[in-house]
C-alpha cells in the first residue's frame, strides 16, 4: 500500500512540474481588427484628402480636354467637306491626347493608391510588432479570420494608440 502510495505522489508531483512547465510555455495570443486601424489612422485619412485634391485636378483638366474636343467637333459640323478633312486630323490628334491623359492619370494614380497602402500596411505591422515583443505575444491575428475571438485578446486599441502617437502630419 505505501509503495501505491509513493507511486501515485511521485506521478502526482511529475504531473503538476509538467503542467507548471507547460503553463509558461503557453502561447500568447492576440487579434486585431486591421480594416478598423486601416480606416482609423491618420496617415489613411491624410492620404484620402490628398488623393481626393488629386482626382479633382485630374477631374478639371480632364474636363477642360473634354471641352476643347467638343468645340472641335462642334466647329467641323459648320464647315464644308474640304475644310472638314484638315479639322479632323486636329480632333484625332486631341481624342489621342485625351484618351493618353486619361489612361497615363488612372495609372499614376492607382500606383501612388498601392505604394501608400503597402505604407500603411508596414505602418501597422511595424506597431503590431511592437506592442506583442512587448507584451509577449507570439502570434497575433486579423481579426478577419477568426471564427470566435475574446474581446480581451483585442489589441486594436493599443495598436492605434500607438500608430497615431507616432504619426507626423
Amino acid at each position: 500500500m505505501k509503495r501505491v502510495t509513493a507511486v501515485v505522489l511521485a506521478f502526482a508531483f511529475v504531473l503538476s512540474i509538467s503542467a507548471a512547465a507547460f503553463a509558461q510555455a503557453a502561447e500568447k495570443f492576440a487579434y486585431v481588427d486591421l480594416t478598423r486601424i486601416f480606416t482609423e489612422y491618420g496617415k489613411t485619412k491624410d492620404y484620402d484628402k490628398s488623393l481626393t485634391e488629386k482626382e479633382g485636378a485630374y477631374t478639371a483638366e480632364r474636363e477642360k480636354k473634354v471641352t476643347e474636343v467638343k468645340q472641335t467637333q462642334d466647329k467641323m459640323n459648320l464647315l464644308n467637306e474640304k475644310e472638314k478633312a484638315s479639322k479632323k486630323t486636329e480632333l484625332d490628334s486631341k481624342i489621342k491626347s485625351l484618351q493618353d491623359f486619361d489612361r497615363q492619370k488612372q495609372a499614376d494614380l492607382r500606383k501612388e493608391q498601392l505604394e501608400k497602402a503597402q505604407e500603411i500596411e508596414a505602418d501597422i505591422r511595424e506597431a503590431v510588432k511592437k506592442i506583442a515583443e512587448k507584451e509577449g505575444y507570439t502570434m497575433v491575428f486579423n481579426d478577419r479570420v477568426l471564427v470566435y475571438q475574446s474581446k480581451s485578446l483585442d489589441i486594436t486599441d493599443k495598436a492605434m494608440e500607438g500608430l497615431n502617437k507616432g504619426y507626423k502630419k
